[in-house]
């Protein structure tokens, strides 16, 4: 049966909504990499990283999330000038989206928009299946994060390649259907500002 899950930025000023909101719809993982933990820091939200620097990511078709309110509060960064589109609320700096390109149908969600308590996003998404790219963890990597997740990537691909199939790559919440440009505007970190955010994340692989 179709489900629905609402979410909304910090403040509340951003709300929106996602159908097919099932375990089996979505991808949910912790992300460890410098790039998320990074984009936290330079929004002013380490808040949203758990003790290791992961971020807790559901990724979701793009025809599956709809921005029913405060789009004018929306923008986007990236870390570098090929790096993922990274779409925020400029209200109250809450991350509402990840994606690479329409080509590449995902929209990944930091699972805090959805709900503060985490048994109630559970409930709805099932607990993360993996972590990965835990060499850039802070401390002690979680268990099976530093090398390939083979399960983990496999869903992904299976899960992109399955939206791209069955259509679900449009409407796509951040990018317009006949020229692929964002809807938003897209502003790029200078070098010099991402490698002073380097020291706050964890460490760099050999």
């Amino acid at each position: 049966m179709a489900r629905q899950m609402e979410l909304r930025c910090r403040c509340g000023e951003v709300v929106g909504r996602v159908e097919n909101a099932l375990p089996q719809k979505v991808n949910r993982v912790v992300c460890y990499c410098d790039d998320c933990q990074a984009f936290a820091h330079q929004l002013g939200r380490a808040d949203l990283l758990n003790a290791q620097g992961g971020t807790d990511i559901i990724q979701v078709a793009p025809a599956s999330l709809t921005i029913m309110k405060g789009q004018q509060h929306i923008a986007g960064l990236r870390l570098s000038p090929k790096g993922l589109f990274r779409f925020h609320t400029t209200c109250c700096n809450t991350p509402i989206g990840n994606t690479l390109s329409p080509a590449i149908p995902f929209v990944g969600l930091v699972a805090q928009v959805f709900d503060d308590n985490p048994k109630t996003v559970d409930g709805v998404f099932g607990p993360p299946i993996g972590a990965i790219l835990g060499k850039y963890a802070i401390g002690k990597p979680p268990a099976d994060s530093t090398g390939i997740n083979l399960p983990v990537l496999l869903r992904a691909i299976t899960k992109v390649l399955g939206w791209r199939l069955r259509g679900r790559a449009w409407p796509n919440p951040f990018f317009q259907p006949k020229t692929r440009e964002p809807v938003y505007p897209v502003a790029v970190v200078a070098q010099q500002q991402r490698e002073a955010l380097r020291p706050l994340c964890g460490p760099k692989p050999a």
